[in-house]
Parts: C-alpha cells; structure tokens; sequence
C-alpha cells in the first residue's frame, strides 16, 4: 500500500484511496466542506510525490505549481509527502471591524486584512476561524470603492463555523485563506444588456456587489433583481435594495417568499434574448431559477450560476 507521509506521521493508504479519508482517518484536522472540489477548504500541498487529481482544473497553473491540491478530489496512487494548510503560515491576518446582524441569523462581517486583498465582485474567499475552522464564503462587498471585505454569513443552521461566527467580536483577529474565482462577475461587455438576478438567502451576497459594480459602470440595459427568502423578515438588504431602486430607475426589485415564488417565476418575462442572468443560492433554488429561465428560452450559456452547496 502507499504511504502518506504528514509532518512526522506516516499513513498506510489502501490503493486508490481518497486522500481527504486518509488524512482524516488518521486523526489529523483537516478543513472539509462540500467534498465536490468547490468550497476549496481542504487545500494541501504535496511536496513530494503526485497524486491522481479528478479535477485538475479546480485550481489555478500557479497553484498546481507550487504543489497546491484539494485532497477530496485526490487518490493516492503513489507515495507521498503532502503539508496541510496553515492558516498561520500559508493565510493572511484581517481585523474585525464590523460585527453586526442583518436578521436573526445573517450576520454581516466586515473585515480589513492586514494586506490589501485584490479582488472581482462576486468571488469566493475561504475565512478561517479558530481551531483550524474553515468555510468559503462570497465576498458581498465594492472592490476599490468599500474599504473592508463584506460578507455574509448563514448562522441559520448549526455547524462548528456558523458556532463560531455568533461569538465573533470587533478588533478579533481572523485569517484569510484562498481567494477564488466562483462563477459569477459583471461584464463591461454586458453594459447595454438586460441583467437578471435572482437569489435566495445569502446567495444575495455576490449579487449586491455585482449589482453594484455594474451600477458603478453605468450599466444602462434593465437591471432585475428577486430575492427569495423564507420569510419577509429574511430580506436582510431590503432597505439598500430599495434604495438603490430609487436612485436608478433601470433597476426592479422583488423580494419574495417561498410561498410566492412559483408565482413569482410563473410571471418572470425576460426583456430580450440578450439578457445575462445571474443565479445564486442552494442547489433546489437555483434549479428553480435555471428552470424557468430555460422555459424561457434563455440560452445556457447566458446563465451564470453559483450553487451554494450544504455541507457533506
């Protein structure tokens, strides 16, 4: 059988076998979320050796490089000697210096790291917490215009992170890990063209900074935004949403309930053919707005989605 050698302990792997079960088979702590190569939390760097990789393309020709790889997607063919990320070594320090709750169970965190973070509206950042707590999260916030990194995090359902984050306060240290891509962005190509966002929950979080960068481009097609939520109190952005309705008449707002939602799609229209929609949430919601906007006619590749995924 190969071995998998970690710091000082050497594992027996069965041929074949998953990394990430490995590793964690043997005790040590290894950040893991969606198992599917998207949450990109359980990063590891194989400094010897090379395993077989499902979905070589996850991450960037610079990562893969300097021996980066997510071990839920790696089988160990060969021996190997890999390191875990250290958010201490390998992540980045950020302040808290904004702590305050939405509703409920949204709680806004804004952070300033102690290197400035270049960044896309709309991608993807994994926030480290205490205790090798890991969880990716979309960034909510402006680039160059909100002097923090914004985002938005779904205390909703108890998980060890979502645990965490009810105890974080001001001026608290946290770490930065990988910044990524996701599938969403705005286009200055699509400046002229209808937009369509629809999200639910904290899916809303990438949408209102793509929303505002394509605002703060002068976007000048018909803008679109629903937001589904379980509740009418679960519409944590109303009053900025509205607000920015107001000041931008292009922009339609729509804030609906589960309740109200296949009425709600039953009566989307799309403006023309040339419409880009933008979709984020979990898989059943998403599968909803994807559906409808098929139905539609809407081609597939004018629909850019991001699926939030549970946790395994």
């Amino acid at each position: 059988m190969p071995e998998v050698k970690v710091a000082s302990q050497t594992i027996q792997v069965p041929q074949a076998g998953n990394l990430l079960d490995a590793l964690l088979g043997a005790g040590i702590a290894v950040p893991n979320s969606c198992r599917a190569g998207s949450c990109h939390a359980c990063l590891v760097r194989c400094l010897q050796g090379e395993p077989e990789d499902a979905q070589p393309d996850a991450l960037s020709a610079a990562q893969r490089q300097q021996g980066w790889r997510l071990a839920c997607q790696c089988r160990v063919a060969d021996d190997l000697t890999v390191q875990v990320f250290d958010p201490l070594r390998d992540g980045r320090a950020a302040s808290i210096v904004g702590c305050d709750w939405l509703t409920n169970d949204v709680l806004r965190l804004r952070l300033h790291p102690e290197r400035r973070l270049a960044y896309q509206a709309g991608q993807h950042l994994v926030l480290w917490a205490d205790a090798g707590i890991a969880r990716p999260y979309s960034l909510a916030s402006l680039p160059d215009a909100d002097d923090w990194l914004e985002l938005h995090i779904d205390c909703a359902k108890p998980g060890a992170f979502s645990t965490a984050a009810r105890g974080f306060q001001l001026g608290q240290s946290l770490r930065l890990g990988e910044l990524r891509g996701g599938a969403l962005h705005y286009d200055p190509d699509w400046q002229a063209r209808p937009l369509c966002l629809l999200a639910a929950g904290t899916g809303l979080a990438p949408l209102w900074g793509i929303l505002r960068e394509a605002l703060r481009q002068d976007h000048r097609g018909p803008i679109q935004l629903l937001h589904l939520a379980g509740e009418p109190a679960a519409h944590y952005l109303a009053a900025p949403l509205h607000a920015l309705a107001a000041q931008h008449p292009q922009l339609h707002i729509r804030l609906v309930t589960a309740a109200e939602l296949p009425a709600a799609l039953a009566e989307l229209r799309l403006v023309s053919r040339q419409t880009q929609a933008l979709l984020c949430g979990g898989p059943a919601s998403v599968e909803a707005f994807a559906r409808r906007l098929y139905l539609l006619g809407l081609p597939r590749n004018q629909v850019l989605a991001d699926v939030f995924l549970p946790r395994a």
